[in-house]
């Protein structure tokens, strides 16, 4: 009877290839998946026409205030002073209490003029408003 003796400097050991495949196999699987996510997003649809369009709610909808380089607030196309902007953010806020508020400012406006809106906007309840800029490089 022949008796093998385990070579004592062998240790036990662990395949990876089989685990990198894996691993490599997951990570183009959810690439893909990404991008196709990301295509049904980007798609060019040429939406109906409805006699009512607008959004479903009011939740949807964002007020943008743009600041201009001399310190118009311009709503909507519109421009407001304070007191007409503080009114238009009330009735919006009791529509709803959700409310978002975008301030883009001028780079060349004053501080104070960006200040100005945001106050109204502390004022009425709004404690987040968001200032909208651009990326460096990215042209405006």
């Amino acid at each position: 009877m022949l008796i093998k003796r385990a070579d004592a400097s062998a240790s036990p050991s662990i395949e990876l290839t089989p685990m990198i495949d894996m691993v490599f196999l997951l990570l183009i699987f959810f690439l893909v998946a990404t991008t196709f996510q990301e295509e049904e997003r980007e798609l060019q649809i040429a939406l109906p026409q409805a006699a009512a369009a607008g959004p479903i709610s009011g939740a949807m909808r964002e007020i943008i205030i743009n600041v201009t380089a001399d310190g118009t607030m311009i709503v909507g196309g519109q421009p407001h002073d304070a007191a007409q902007l503080s009114t238009l953010i009330d009735d919006a806020l009791q529509d709803n209490p959700e409310q978002k508020i975008t301030i883009r400012g001028d780079r060349q406006a004053r501080y104070e003029h960006i200040v100005q809106p945001l106050d109204i906007c502390k004022q009425a309840g709004i404690q987040e408003p968001y200032l909208d800029t651009v990326l460096v490089g990215a042209g405006g």
